[in-house]
C-alpha cells in the first residue's frame, strides 16, 4: 500500500485527503496543528466513503515536519505560502517526492539540483492557478508551430454578491493580500517586466456569469521563466468595484507591515486589516462560491495560419466542498497519483508547464476531473486577428 501524507488540513489539504483516502491502494495520513482542523477532514474522508489517520504537529517546525514524512512514499503539501519554500527543501532532503500547491514567495526551482540530488521528484504549485493554468499553457504551446503569446485570467468568487467587499477568500487571507501587494511579472516582447499588483484594469464578459474586471497579479510565476513565448500575462478576476476599494486601502496604508505608533503602543495596519476584514472574507458553513477561468495560447500552426487554442471553466460548491478547495486540491491529488504509481518520473523541482506536453498527461488530467464534476471546455479558433475573438 502506497502511504501517502499531506501536509495542511485545511480547505484544501482536506480536499486532497479526503480524495486520496477513497483509493484502496493508498494509506492516507493529513497532518496539521489543528485537532479541529484534523476532525473536519477526517469527517469529510468518512461522508465519501474514505477512511484518514490524523496526526498534529507544527508543520513551520521542520524537524517536525520530517519526522511526519519519514514513512511516507509522496507526500502532499497545502501549507501556507509563507513556509512553503523551507517545506519543500525540507521534503526534499528528506527524499520523498512531492506535490505541492503553496504559493510561495519565493523561485522554488532554485531547489532544483537539490531534488536531482536526492533523486526526488517534486511538482510544485500544482493547484488550479497556478497549477492547471501552467499545465494547459504548456500544452497549448505545444500544440502551436509558434506560440506568440499566452494570457490567464482567473478568479475565485462568492456566488453571491454581497456587500461591501462582494468577495471571500476560497484561500488563505493573507495570501489574496499578498497577491495585492506583490509586483507583478509579465512578459513582452520578450522580456520579463514588473507591475504594480491591481494595475492595468479591463472588464471582461465570460459567458453565465456576466461582466468582471481583471488586473494584474503575479501569477506568471515559473511561465515566465521556463516558456519561450514573447507576450505572457496572467489577471485576477473579481466583481466591479474590488479594484477601487482594494486600491484605497492599500494606498492608505492597511497592508503595511511596518510598525505604527498608536495610543503608546505599536500595532502593524496589516494585522489591523486582518483582524477586521478576514473574518468577513470567511464562507460560512456550505456558502456557495464560484471558480473561473480561461487560458489562451496564440500562435502559428503548421502552415502558418493564425490559432487560437482556449479552456475555459466555470465551476461552483458541489459535494460539501467549496470550489476553489476542489478546483485546487483534485489537480494535485491526481498528479500526486501519477508520481506515487510511478507514472511521472522526473527528478527535480517541476513545474506544471514542464510537463503539459507529455503526451496524453492533459488527457488524463482533465479526464480524471471530469469524474469529480469539473469540466473544463475546449475551443480552437483560426483568425486574421487575435482581438476579434471574444475574450
Amino acid at each position: 500500500m502506497i502511504k501517502a501524507t499531506v501536509l495542511g488540513g485545511g480547505m484544501v489539504g482536506s480536499i486532497m485527503a479526503s480524495d486520496l483516502s477513497t483509493d484502496s491502494e493508498f494509506d492516507v495520513t493529513i497532518v496539521d496543528i489543528r485537532p479541529d482542523a484534523l476532525e473536519r477532514a477526517a469527517t469529510h474522508a468518512a461522508d465519501i466513503g474514505g477512511k484518514l489517520s490524523t496526526k498534529v504537529a507544527d508543520l513551520s517546525d521542520v524537524d517536525a515536519l520530517k519526522a511526519v514524512i519519514a514513512d511516507s512514499d509522496i507526500v502532499l503539501g497545502a501549507l501556507a505560502s509563507k513556509i512553503g519554500f523551507q517545506s519543500l527543501r525540507a521534503v526534499i532532503e528528506a527524499g520523498k517526492n512531492y506535490a505541492d500547491i503553496s504559493f510561495m514567495p519565493e523561485d522554488s526551482w532554485e531547489l532544483d539540483g537539490l531534488a536531482k540530488e536526492h533523486g526526488v521528484t517534486a511538482v510544485v504549485d500544482m493547484g488550479v492557478a497556478p497549477g492547471m493554468s501552467n499545465l494547459l499553457s504548456g500544452y497549448g504551446a505545444s500544440l502551436l508551430d509558434e506560440c506568440q503569446n499566452i494570457e490567464i485570467y482567473v478568479g475565485g468568487l462568492p456566488r453571491k454578491r454581497n456587500w461591501p467587499f462582494e468577495y471571500k477568500a476560497g484561500f488563505s487571507p493573507a495570501d489574496v493580500l499578498e497577491e495585492y501587494t506583490r509586483p507583478s511579472r509579465l512578459v513582452e516582447h520578450g522580456k520579463i517586466v514588473t507591475r504594480e499588483a491591481l494595475s492595468e484594469p479591463e472588464l471582461m464578459d465570460f459567458d453565465g456569469l456576466g461582466t468582471l474586471e481583471v488586473f494584474n497579479t503575479d501569477g506568471l510565476r515559473s511561465l515566465a521563466y521556463t516558456m519561450d513565448v514573447p507576450f505572457m500575462k496572467e489577471k485576477t478576476m473579481r466583481y466591479p468595484g474590488h479594484i477601487e476599494l482594494m486600491r484605497v486601502f492599500r494606498e492608505t496604508g492597511l497592508f503595511s507591515q511596518e510598525r505604527i505608533e498608536v495610543d503608546g503602543g505599536s500595532v502593524r495596519p496589516l494585522d489591523v486589516i486582518s483582524k477586521l476584514m478576514f473574518p468577513k472574507w470567511t464562507y460560512e458553513p456550505e456558502e456557495e462560491d464560484l471558480t473561473i477561468m480561461r487560458i489562451i495560447t496564440d500562435g502559428l500552426d503548421a502552415s502558418g495560419k493564425k490559432i487560437r487554442h482556449q479552456w475555459d471553466l466555470l465551476d461552483y460548491y458541489n459535494h460539501g466542498a467549496t470550489s476553489m478547495s476542489r478546483t485546487t486540491a483534485y489537480p494535485c491529488a491526481i498528479i500526486a497519483r501519477m508520481i506515487a504509481k510511478g507514472d511521472l518520473k522526473m527528478p527535480g523541482v517541476i513545474n506544471a508547464e514542464q510537463i503539459g506536453p507529455q503526451a496524453g498527461l492533459v488527457d488524463h488530467v482533465i479526464g480524471e476531473l471530469a469524474k469529480r464534476d469539473i469540466h473544463y471546455h475546449y475551443q480552437q479558433n483560426y483568425q486574421q486577428n487575435y482581438q476579434q475573438i471574444d475574450l
